[in-house]
């Protein structure tokens, strides 16, 4: 990869740009729609929303705008939505998904994703609700209007529930950062060839001061922020780095001229928890 809107393909054969811009906690309106314009004016072309966030009118103003004003096709521009764990059930998802269609006010989605699984901490039937679930979204899906579907914060065991459906799950969107990489549902995406997105790539900036990582950014000569989104990118992850500020949306794509070694990859790798949620898909 060597620009932001390097593409890998999905396991439908739909391309997806390697970094993309995250859009949580951004709920003022015009704060929603400044950002993302901002975001693809220095040149993202991957826009991640959710119904939670609470943002899809604004972003979809946003993307809306900037395509006419810069004449930019709509098929340069990945869009991702998720509907929300309180819509599980296949007519509920599929209701879920017209509603975000309606706020974001595009013509098609380029995925779209489950955004928490059922878990057996709240469901004795969980197996089969996050199925029914799937089902609404092979739906949606169906009518042409999403290129893609996915899960996110799915674990290997939510995952197993789906492995065996007409469509499988093109991307797995989970939390990474230092120190918490999720090896086992990174080899289990791996094998089964679905691509991992990273949430919180930064670890809520709790990363940002780690020591080692301090120390390999003035190694680098660059930003902390720099050596984590490459230190993702290496692992063959698409992170999802969120910021209201231009400078640092900047700073953050500027990690396509240079590599971290393998060294340095595998101390990164070592770190023990530091800036993870603690957020457990089995208990949220």
């Amino acid at each position: 990869m060597h620009t932001m809107t390097d593409r890998i393909l999905l396991n439908n054969q739909t391309s997806i740009p390697c970094l993309g811009f995250g859009t949580y906690k951004i709920t003022d309106a015009k704060e929603a729609y400044q950002s993302v314009y901002d975001a693809l004016s220095i040149g993202y072309r991957h826009i991640d929303t959710a119904a939670f966030y609470e943002n899809e009118a604004s972003v979809g103003a946003a993307i809306r705008d900037f395509m006419a004003d810069h004449q930019v096709a709509r098929e340069e521009i990945f869009v991702t939505s998720k509907v929300w764990k309180t819509e599980f059930g296949r007519e509920r998802t599929k209701k879920a998904f017209a509603k975000s269609m309606e706020l974001l006010g595009l013509d098609y989605l380029d995925l779209y994703l489950v955004h928490w699984p059922s878990s057996f901490a709240f469901d004795d039937d969980w197996e089969n609700t996050n199925r029914d679930t799937w089902r609404g979204m092979i739906d949606n899906y169906r009518s042409g209007r999403v290129k893609a579907i996915g899960v996110s914060n799915f674990l290997p065991h939510h995952l197993h529930a789906l492995m065996d459906m007409e469509v499988i799950p093109a991307v797995d969107q989970i939390e990474v950062n230092p120190g918490f990489l999720q090896e086992e549902t990174l080899l289990f995406c791996k094998e089964n060839k679905i691509v991992v997105e990273a949430w919180s790539p930064l670890g809520r900036g709790l990363s940002l001061k780690h020591p080692l990582l301090e120390s390999l950014a003035q190694k680098y000569r660059r930003s902390v922020a720099q050596i984590i989104l490459r230190w993702e990118l290496q692992h063959d992850i698409i992170p999802l780095p969120k910021s209201v500020n231009p400078s640092r949306m900047k700073e953050n794509a500027q990690v396509f001229d240079f590599s971290l070694s393998s060294e340095d990859m595998a101390a990164i790798d070592a770190l023990a928890p530091y800036g993870n949620s603690g957020h457990s898909p089995d208990q949220v």
